[in-house]
């Protein structure tokens, strides 16, 4: 490692907030994962509209409508494509991330956003359902993506005590899209038959404001360095992203990773599963990607009109009160996102786990009891929430950053793949098997997904280390242990980099006889 720490005028390292990270964190999550949110919400609130224009144009085409049970698979068609798009979506990450780089993939991905808004904005006046369908496919391609490249870019970006912090940005951004949603799904607003096309193709508006101002930003450095091996780019990428004076070790850092490295590719998702290097990595990736979408989340946000209804909310201010858990995400996201750094992963996860454990078997309990317990319709309502709550402030995002920490740069893209794939598959198993599940099991469904909440948080609890202010090396040896591996060596010879301090920043020399001057 570095044999002397370039410092600041006070004398300690560098290690601030800049505006370029916080510019790209927030252009990243506003313009690409900010619309996972507002696409599973936005067919919520037109959905009888939308039935109905399905309805008419069938009839102008055939002569005849249909029955209600053909519309309905229909509109089901509708909304679950969405989640055919995001596996296919999170099948090509790999391939992207390693031609494009992580930023160059969230550039060329607003090409999706754009044709689905078009299609999915003209499909009334072209009288076609088919366009909001293939629309709904299109954005859930582009949800698949950037659900992994969005925090995939800003952990490898961010100096390590900020990784955490920007990291969960992403999920701030669903629930806030999830939130806007709900909002504009208002009858106030948007939520009138006129304006439907419009509120499902308005995801156009932040990706065309991303698509103005992100490609002005640098890649990621790591990619560039590591995976392209350009080191003048890497040190004008870290100028933009660091405070003065603030890149000698994570130079030397990079360079470490690069040499442990030097001899290994890109890993392929077969090459990620059958590597017992990375095995207990792997295996933590899939625990705590299922268990986030088997928590039950889907199933409550799918149920909680109707325990808010029998909680005495009168049916046309349900609405009001749905929009009031979305604004809960958005502070519960928050608190995460501004305490990660102070806690670190592990309690967010533990505790967010457990919490949402706890509130399942509550609901079960109210529902069996509130027939004869007048007050438990109100202890139903406060699971609910209690269960946003949890889940928004570690298991909705922290599993995304997690995947970026634990592996090292020829395994990241293939991890994410994994990780999302399941998230994807998962999501729509529980969507497509609860309403069974219910029929057959009645209040005590939400046992399952309690037993599911505890199962991961004692997984976590037992298996996954604290990796808050690690870098990427520290927590690869983390796991060297017990995965029956050596631990990496540092860089030592004449190809070790080093930096002096020229003009405020660093420069990089080499070890041997030739060196590079101050850029």
């Amino acid at each position: 490692m570095a044999e002397e720490l370039l410092l600041m005028p006070n004398g300690k390292p560098s290690r601030h907030l800049t505006s370029s990270l916080l510019a790209v964190a927030f252009l990243s999550s506003f313009g690409s994962s900010m619309l996972y949110g507002y696409n599973l919400a936005v067919v919520n609130s037109p959905t009888n509209y939308i039935k109905d224009f399905y309805n008419r144009t069938i009839v102008r085409r055939s002569g005849s409508g249909v029955s209600e049970k053909t519309l309905t698979l229909m509109y089901s068609l509708t909304v679950s494509v969405f989640a055919i798009g995001g596996l296919l979506g999170s099948l090509m990450v790999g391939i992207l991330v390693t031609k494009f780089g992580r930023k160059g993939t969230l550039v060329n991905s607003t090409a999706l956003v754009f044709i689905a808004g078009a299609l999915m904005g003209f499909s009334r006046t072209c009288e076609s359902p088919e366009m909001v369908i293939i629309g709904r496919f299109i954005t859930g391609i582009h949800s698949g993506i950037s659900l992994s490249v969005v925090p995939m870019y800003l952990g490898e970006i961010a100096p390590k005590n900020l990784r955490g912090f920007l990291g969960l940005m992403p999920s701030i951004f669903i629930c806030l899209g999830v939130f806007i949603a709900q909002l504009l799904g208002l009858h106030e607003l948007l939520g009138k038959e006129e304006y439907w096309p419009l509120f499902l193709s308005l995801v156009v508006v932040p990706t065309f404001i991303q698509l103005l101002l992100l490609p002005w930003f640098p890649e990621s450095p790591r990619y560039l360095l590591i995976e392209k091996r350009n080191i003048h780019a890497t040190i004008t990428a870290l100028k933009w992203y660091r405070a003065k004076c603030n890149i000698q070790l994570e130079v030397e850092e990079m360079q470490e990773e690069q040499r442990s490295l030097s001899t290994v590719d890109t890993v392929s998702v077969r090459g990620l599963l059958i590597d017992r290097s990375v095995r207990w990595q792997v295996l933590s990736v899939v625990v705590v990607n299922i268990g986030m979408q088997l928590s039950g989340i889907d199933a409550i946000w799918f149920y909680t009109n109707a325990i808010f209804e029998n909680a005495g909310i009168p049916i046309p201010q349900i609405q009001y009160t749905t929009v009031g858990t979305g604004a809960i995400e958005v502070i519960a996201g928050l608190v995460g996102c501004f305490t990660i750094e102070r806690v670190g992963r592990r309690p967010l996860m533990i505790g967010g786990f457990s919490f949402m454990g706890v509130c399942c078997a509550g609901i079960t309990l109210s529902l069996i009891l509130q027939a004869h317990v007048s007050f438990m319709r109100y202890v139903s309502v406060a699971c609910v929430v209690g269960i946003i709550a949890g889940f928004c402030i570690g298991p909705a995002g922290v599993p995304f950053l997690m995947t970026a920490e634990l592996f090292k740069q020829s395994h990241r893209p293939a991890a994410y793949t994994v990780g999302g794939s399941l998230n994807w598959v998962s999501n729509f198993t529980v969507g497509f098997v609860f309403p069974f599940l219910q029929i057959s099991a009645g209040a005590f469904c939400y046992l399952v997904f309690c037993g599911v909440c505890l199962a991961v948080a004692f997984y976590i609890f037992f298996i996954i280390p604290e990796t808050k202010n690690k870098t990427f090396m520290e927590i690869s040896q983390m796991f060297a242990s017990r995965n029956n591996t050596l631990k990496s060596q540092p860089l030592s010879g004449p190809d070790q980099l080093k930096l002096k301090a020229v003009n405020g920043y660093g420069a990089l020399e080499s070890g041997g006889d030739n060196s590079l001057e101050a850029l």
